[in-house]
């Protein structure tokens, strides 16, 4: 398994169905060293949530009963909130803008594309923590 120098400690959550994309996006953590968990509902997805540091969320655009920004605002609750990446079969600049403008980090088109996954997600998980101060020597 390589590990990406530049991700170090990267958990994904990756919340839907995902039948066609949920192979490369498996193949993806498991190449970079990304702790990727998976829950196809909203239960399941709180569970994860509440129970296991993570920094990234993939979430569908929609999921019965349950859609993006019902996941935003839950995670807007939580005292590190991950940075949530929302996809779509229609993505869009709509939606895009849209998720931007409501403090989403960004949204992915399906199907995937592998460089593309890793970039986003990469760049969210560095969104996600504070940046350092540099130390004068």
């Amino acid at each position: 398994m390589k590990k990406n120098p530049q991700d170090p400690g990267v958990s994904v959550l990756m919340v839907g169905e995902y039948d066609t994309d949920r192979e490369l996006i498996r193949n993806v953590s498991s190449k970079l060293g990304w702790r990727l968990y998976e829950a196809r509902d909203r239960c399941r997805a709180l569970e994860c949530l509440t129970r296991n540091p993570v920094q990234v969320v993939l979430t569908e655009s929609e999921i019965p009963q349950w859609n993006w920004k019902d996941m935003l605002y839950f995670l807007c609750s939580l005292t590190r909130p991950p940075q949530l990446i929302v996809t779509s079969q229609t993505a869009d600049d709509t939606l895009w803008s849209e998720v931007l403008n409501m403090g989403g980090y960004d949204v992915l088109a399906r199907p995937f594309r592998q460089d593309e996954v890793e970039r986003v997600i990469a760049a969210a998980r560095r969104h996600f923590e504070p940046a350092v101060p540099l130390r004068a020597n």
